[in-house]
């Protein structure tokens, strides 16, 4: 196993160089599942190398219910990290679970609030709430979710940027957003080295509902107008969003909508500063993935032939 099983713990860093990159240079759509996609992969090989870990360090604790073979001293012979780092891995592994277990409960804690609150409102794609604080969100659910927003934004609002908001709104539902933005969260619990993904994807999936606006509405400025009277009238308003979602800078998201439209490409050329970044962060990801896969399989042959059969 050796050094292959700490590969997956740190090849995170591979993808702080796109993470930024790609919210400038690449199409919305494309940054957003290439961020979500890496920061997955990156995400399981550190905890499955953790748990690998912790396996070796659970055969050195006494009284453990594995077989005695296994902490044989030829199997420690066989796995020379086990004695430190085995052992810090089982409540590193730990923590990592009730990280993700907490975020996963906080998740559907907030969306069980948001549909009891919309309840006694008819049931109707958008909602609008008689309230006197400027916001709105989208709340997914059965039936493909529902556009929440207050009196306070609409009264904000031109019809036109109206529009805008409520386009932009669906286009989080329609493309799920927020399954993006879970992900990449669940993978900064499992390594806080993906956090800088993590905040990159925040980004980019409220560009990619802007760009969708946009198109939707045919007037990117009218987007941009929208979306700056929003960002001014909500400044210091509650968030009742899900987990993890937000609104990104707001005026550079304007900038972006007031500049020319994005270019679709799916992957961008390798000659270019984003080009090398993604080909780094796919390299490391796949690295994690044979590091991770080397690992697991030493692991199972070294306590196979210390098991008896």
């Amino acid at each position: 196993m050796g050094v292959f099983v700490f590969l997956p713990l740190v090849l995170p860093l591979s993808a702080w160089p796109i993470a930024r990159l790609a919210e400038q240079h690449l199409h919305p759509r494309a940054a957003t599942w290439l961020l979500s996609a890496t920061a997955a992969v990156l995400a399981v090989c550190s905890t499955l190398c953790l748990a690998l870990l912790v396996v070796v360090g659970t055969a050195q604790l006494p009284g453990n219910p594995l077989p005695d073979g296994w902490s044989d001293p030829e199997v420690r012979r066989a796995l020379p990290y086990d004695e430190v780092a085995g052992k810090a891995a089982i409540p590193a592994l730990a923590a990592v679970l009730l990280s993700c277990a907490r975020l996963l409960g906080h998740h559907r804690a907030v969306r069980r609030r948001a549909e009891r609150a919309l309840a006694a409102l008819p049931a109707r794609r958008v909602a609008v709430l008689p309230d006197e604080t400027p916001y709105a969100y989208a709340l997914p659910g059965r039936g493909g979710g529902r556009v929440v927003v207050t009196r306070a934004l609409l009264d904000a609002l031109s019809a036109p940027e109206r529009r805008a908001l409520f386009a932009h709104e669906r286009a989080h539902l329609a493309r799920g957003h927020h399954r993006f933005l879970l992900v990449v969260r669940l993978a900064a619990r499992a390594n806080p080295f993906l956090r800088p993904l993590c905040t990159a994807v925040g980004y980019t999936a409220e560009r990619w509902a802007d760009e969708e606006a946009a198109a939707a509405t045919g007037s990117r400025r009218t987007v941009a107008r929208a979306i700056g009277k929003a960002g001014l009238v909500s400044h210091g308003a509650p968030a009742p969003t899900l987990a993890g979602a937000s609104a990104g800078p707001v005026p550079r998201r304007v900038a972006a909508l007031l500049a020319p439209p994005p270019a679709t490409r799916a992957w961008p050329p390798a000659a270019t500063t984003v080009g090398l970044a993604a080909w780094g962060a796919a390299a490391g990801a796949a690295v994690s993935a044979l590091s991770s896969a080397n690992s697991a399989v030493t692991l199972f042959f070294v306590l196979k032939a210390a098991t008896p059969l």
